[in-house]
């Protein structure tokens, strides 16, 4: 019997012998939400939270996810570096009021709500959230009404997604030097002399 084989065979046999109890609480387990970074800004709850919006936001596909990349890792420290201190303090305001609706509406905060709930939430929490004002030349048109809670973490994770270096580089179309250089062209061949 060649190696391959007995692997395989040892595998079935590992996979026959174990329990319905132990399957049950490996399948368990993969429900679980469990923080793998320490938050500078956040705290634990707050923190799954955040995680488990972004990554319902801009979940992993054939393209990589919100997570794959740390967008919420990048919001807390955004929050935790740039904000003031009623910034900060309306940051946990709104992500405890969204959690408290959350109970009235299911029982539970958002990150312990099924898949099913979690996703009626945001449906509604965008149907009923503000809209960003376009801008022109950074400023924006218009008076700015308040977006609120999804629609700013929206944005800011939409932001923090776009200019990851992963995303920037390998999905969306990356030239770090725009058109071919060449130095020593007779200007003759180029029709005029380039204004760069």
């Amino acid at each position: 019997m060649d190696r391959r084989s007995a692997l395989r065979t040892t595998g079935v046999l590992a996979g026959a012998l174990a329990s319905s109890s132990i399957l049950s609480i490996l399948q368990s387990c993969k429900k679980e939400t469990r923080l793998t970074w320490k938050p500078e800004f956040f705290s634990e709850v707050e923190a799954k939270t955040i995680s488990s919006i972004v990554d319902i936001m801009l979940p992993r596909t054939d393209t990589p996810g919100a997570l794959d990349v740390k967008v919420d890792m990048f919001i807390d420290k955004v929050i935790a570096r740039t904000y003031d201190d009623k910034g900060q303090e309306n940051m946990q305001k709104e992500i405890s009021d969204f959690n408290t609706e959350c109970k009235s509406k299911f029982g539970d905060i958002f990150v312990h709500l099924n898949d099913a709930q979690k996703t009626k939430v945001l449906e509604a929490a965008e149907k009923n959230s503000g809209k960003i004002n376009p801008g022109i030349w950074g400023k924006t048109v218009g008076e700015q009404e308040p977006i609120g809670f999804y629609r700013s973490l929206k944005s800011m994770a939409i932001w923090a997604y776009t200019t990851a270096e992963e995303i920037g580089e390998k999905v969306l179309s990356y030239d770090p030097i725009p058109g071919n250089f060449e130095g020593c062209v007779p200007v003759s061949e180029v029709g005029n002399r380039w204004s760069l």
